[in-house]
């Protein structure tokens, strides 16, 4: 476990079970697995060591309330932060509001409650944590991480940004391409000694290297659409989705080829927006 050396500590995936990570930063797995959540979403809480308060990162999704209840019963609830909209970080915000009256903060205005909407580079002193605020859109538009720094030690809370195994997909409503490369370059310059806490699948020792991984992954794919692209005789303006997903990916096994299909949208838009 990243920065955590107890040989007796839960391992990855421990559901409903609180599992430190750092001397700041533990995770309660909600038991909600599936094609896109992995093992499931890791709601994190942060806490400096001995203090009174903390902070909850993604209450998770709906319909769990053990989830929630166990959330709530962590002492001192005093701010919970919501890394993106989608409903399996989202879901459980209500109801955790209602058993703790904790502010909650989000990009977006629709899932804050009595709180104002994150700020880029904002700073936030909670829980004996100086938690800064960055926007990482491209999974979603709204998408935002959270370095986390406690006594000279760091943790960045990537959300769906950059998972802890397999990687993301762009979700074409709101999520490109171009600023997803933007994020991850982001990452890349504000990470150095970070741990990655990721909000899907297990955490790691070292952000960077993961996110230098990631970055490499996508301009992969991106040279194997446009050489699908040359094989099938069509621009990324012609193409069809549904027709590069079965090129590219035929190696995949089809149960994620719609999750392949969502990111398929976004490359050929950023490809589309470069023949202009």
């Amino acid at each position: 476990m990243a920065g955590h050396t107890d040989p007796d500590a839960p391992v990855h995936p421990a559901y409903e079970t609180l599992r430190p990570v750092t001397d700041f930063a533990s995770v309660l797995l909600c038991d909600n697995p599936g094609v896109m959540e992995l093992d499931g979403t890791n709601s994190w809480i942060l806490r400096a060591p001995g203090h009174d308060e903390c902070v909850v990162v993604d209450p998770g999704p709906p319909r769990h309330k053990k989830h929630v209840k166990a959330l709530a019963r962590q002492p001192g609830v005093a701010l919970v932060l919501i890394t993106h909209r989608h409903f399996d970080h989202t879901g459980g915000i209500d109801r955790l509001y209602r058993r703790t009256g904790a502010p909650t903060r989000a990009r977006a205005r629709e899932f804050c409650r009595n709180a104002p909407t994150l700020r880029d580079r904002e700073v936030i002193e909670a829980a004996g944590l100086r938690i800064t605020v960055l926007f990482t859109p491209g999974h979603t538009g709204d998408s935002v991480s959270f370095l986390v720094e406690h006594d000279g030690r760091r943790a960045m809370i990537t959300g769906d940004t950059i998972l802890g195994r397999g990687t993301t997909v762009l979700d074409p409503q709101d999520g490109t391409l171009t600023d997803y490369l933007n994020s991850l370059n982001r990452l890349i310059v504000e990470g150095e000694d970070c741990v990655l806490l990721p909000a899907h699948g297990p955490d790691h020792p070292e952000l960077i290297p993961v996110a230098r991984f990631y970055k490499a992954h996508r301009e992969e794919r991106l040279d194997q659409i446009v050489a699908a692209l040359d094989r099938l005789g069509v621009s990324a303006s012609q193409a069809k989705p549904k027709a590069i997903v079965r090129d590219v990916y035929a190696d995949v096994d089809k149960s994620l080829w719609p999750a392949a299909k969502m990111s398929v949208k976004a490359q050929l838009e950023y490809l589309r927006r470069h023949e202009q």
